[in-house]
């Protein structure tokens, strides 16, 4: 049986896009041994606030392109999991399914986290039983040990080791691999394209690709179950 790989960093309550491309394989892999980027998805995420985009962060210890995400510590000298559930609240109390959400998100903050990706890695996990996503998930610190390849080799590594032969990869990540390397090393190289699927958010006009809190507060487990498959393999 051809099995079906993929292999990304650990985000904070990410967009439905992940959740697609960890639903489309058999074997889902957390990237937590790599440089955490500044700026980026690992320890915040954008709500939706009358009809803006808010960016909420989670408050880290000494950040640093220097460190590796497995090594961010959370800041706990301000209660960033009181105030994050307080503006989750002001935002989204008269959406639809904010109870369901906000008891979702109680039982992963009853979690104690010292690092960041413990955070990620429980709530992306809690998130995929609420979905029935039953995809493996691993993450690169326990299981793989090869920080000594870089790049797309030590992808291609990966896939080997979990008898892989497909790796699916977001779209945006086109211009970095070289699917003629993949298909040497027997592997079928591939590129997930979320489709834009609208929906109400309130009155205001449609903003795309928040956080997966935002979608699962506006359309439930079920609707939301039905947009995992709203994609395209190129």
């Amino acid at each position: 049986m051809d099995k079906t790989i993929a292999v990304m960093q650990p985000y904070f309550f990410p967009y439905i896009g992940y959740f697609q491309l960890i639903n489309a394989v058999d074997t889902f892999v957390i990237y937590d041994d790599v440089n955490y980027i500044n700026r980026g998805w690992v320890n915040r995420n954008i709500l939706l606030s009358n009809g803006n985009k808010l960016l909420v962060t989670v408050p880290l210890k000494k950040s640093s392109q220097n460190k590796l995400i497995n090594e961010l510590e959370i800041c706990y000298e301000v209660n960033w999991k009181g105030k994050f559930i307080k503006v989750f609240e002001s935002l989204y109390k008269k959406s639809p399914y904010f109870n369901e959400v906000l008891e979702l998100l109680g039982c992963i903050f009853e979690n104690d986290f010292k690092f960041m990706y413990q955070l990620n890695l429980i709530s992306i996990k809690s998130i995929c039983v609420y979905l029935d996503i039953d995809t493996e998930i691993l993450n690169t610190t326990s299981n793989f040990g090869n920080r000594d390849l870089k790049g797309q080799d030590r992808i291609i590594d990966i896939c080997k080791r979990q008898n892989a032969s497909k790796y699916i990869n977001p779209i945006g990540g086109i211009e970095l691999y070289d699917s003629l390397l993949f298909k040497m090393n027997g592997i079928d190289l591939k590129f997930i394209k979320s489709n834009i699927v609208e929906y109400n958010q309130f009155k205001f006009n449609f903003v795309p690709w928040l956080s997966i809190l935002d979608l699962l507060c506006f359309n439930g487990k079920d609707k939301t179950k039905l947009m995992l498959n709203e994609y395209q393999l190129i």
